[in-house]
């Protein structure tokens, strides 16, 4: 039996356990498990001592294209996607301007081809200005889901009332994706804080009530509409103790900084380079999020990766832009605590790549199966390495993670069977087109 590629000698972690088998691709996609002892390749990835996972997603990415080449770009954002790991991410509709009609869609979908690195799911922001056209831009192609700022973002892109809230979850069926923070309670508390105020006053201007307010009010919705939603970047042990009620509409995604960093420590040593919406918070909110991933609660884990010029951050709070990198380091910061016993490989998995799928509806990816996208993260569980900044691809050139020892590292990223990356470099030309979805 002839293949495109074998891989060869790893342990593969497939839905049903992990395997030392060896994988046969043809035609981008994956041909066979347990390849025969004479089967040839025209090439052949030798994956001793690996672990292969299906390729890894990043569901939650700013690339800020188009807006300031200066900070990202597609190419340069999936190009930083590959070298840590990721297959696969979905971009935020956030852009200036943004990705809210069908002409800008048409647009983002062909400006992908040629540029990506990875394949893209698109998000399609909701506003109060297109809710008649959501049900129909949803479906379009490359549509991961609609994204809604339901609080905090500019008013042109903002759903912050109950009527326009039920009228977007009342225009379409696929899954929803929420930003849950009040607007009304921001805005009443912004003039209880002043210019230079320590960075920590960023998690006590978004207080974990605010935040809770905008998902009993999101849930509320849901409920009343049937709507699916996802809820972003869950931050707050209140929340994720309700949102276990409301399983039949909500599904929940927290970010790796909720995971791994605590306050006020991180705004004491990252200054302006520790904020970010909602807020990294205390230690009670961060057990509350291992507590969580533990239990099932969460559904996927992201970075929203959203890069600012590094002058923009060192401005004094509130000046300083809400917003940290973070598609490079998702997975060696998730591979650590895999490392730490914070939780298994096969948990990972779940949350980065067959979760993120089953969520979203994305066709062809999230699992090492027959028929599916050779899509793979090749990593090695035992690398120690230290996160520079020297390693950062982001034109913007920092991360919140800096001199950060790891173990854990990804060697070699995959994409519908063309290998983009090994060992920290990047291959061949970009390959990424749109992904697919069940509309």
């Amino acid at each position: 039996m002839h293949y495109d590629l074998l891989i060869r000698g790893g342990a593969c972690v497939t839905p049903w356990g992990t395997e030392a088998i060896d994988l046969g691709i043809r035609d981008g996609r994956i041909a066979a498990l347990a390849t025969p002892a004479g089967a040839t390749a025209d090439a052949v990835i030798d994956a001793a001592g690996l672990h292969v996972l299906p390729g890894l997603i990043d569901s939650h990415v700013h690339l800020r294209d188009p807006g300031d080449p200066a900070v990202e770009t597609i190419e340069t954002g999936t190009r930083a996607a590959v070298v840590g790991g990721i297959a696969t991410l979905f971009d935020m509709p956030n852009t200036v301007p943004p990705i809210a009609d069908t002409e800008r869609l048409a647009w983002k979908r062909d400006y992908v081809a040629g540029r990506s690195w990875c394949d893209i799911g698109l998000y399609v922001a909701g506003t109060k200005a297109n809710i008649d056209a959501l049900a129909t831009l949803e479906r379009a192609p490359g549509v991961c889901a609609v994204k809604v700022f339901a609080g905090s973002s500019t008013a042109a892109l903002m759903i912050e009332d109950d009527t326009n809230l039920e009228l977007a979850m009342r225009a379409g069926h696929r899954r929803m994706a929420f930003h849950s923070e009040d607007e009304d309670r921001l805005q009443a508390r912004k003039p209880l804080f002043s210019r230079g105020q320590p960075y920590r006053t960023h998690m006590e201007w978004r207080d974990p009530e605010c935040a809770f307010l905008g998902t009993r009010r999101l849930m509320a919705l849901a409920r009343k509409t049937g709507r699916a939603t996802h809820i972003l970047h869950v931050s707050t042990a209140e929340e994720l103790a309700y949102l276990r009620d409301f399983r039949d509409v909500a599904t929940v995604e927290v970010l790796v900084n909720h995971l791994t960093q605590v306050a006020p420590d991180c705004y004491d040593t990252l200054g302006g380079f520790g904020v970010m919406n909602p807020p990294i918070r205390d230690e009670r909110h961060r057990a509350a999020a291992w507590a969580a991933v533990r239990d099932g609660t969460v559904d996927t884990i992201g970075s929203d990766h959203a890069p600012h010029a590094r002058a923009a951050k060192e401005r004094p709070w509130p000046d300083c832009p809400a917003g940290l990198t973070g598609v490079q380091t998702l997975v060696p910061i998730m591979l650590d605590h895999v490392a730490a016993g914070r939780l298994p490989l096969a948990r990972l998995v779940d949350l980065m790549a067959a979760g993120p799928a089953r969520v979203y509806g994305l066709r062809g990816k999230g699992r090492i199966a027959v028929g599916y996208d050779a899509d793979f993260t090749l990593v090695d569980l035992k690398a120690r390495r230290r996160i520079e900044e020297a390693w950062i691809v982001s034109p913007c050139g920092w991360t919140p993670f800096a001199g950060t020892e790891v173990t854990g590292w990804p060697v070699a990223t995959l994409v519908r069977g063309h290998l983009v990356m090994r060992d920290d470099t990047v291959l061949g030309a970009p390959v990424g087109r749109c992904a697919r979805f069940s509309a």
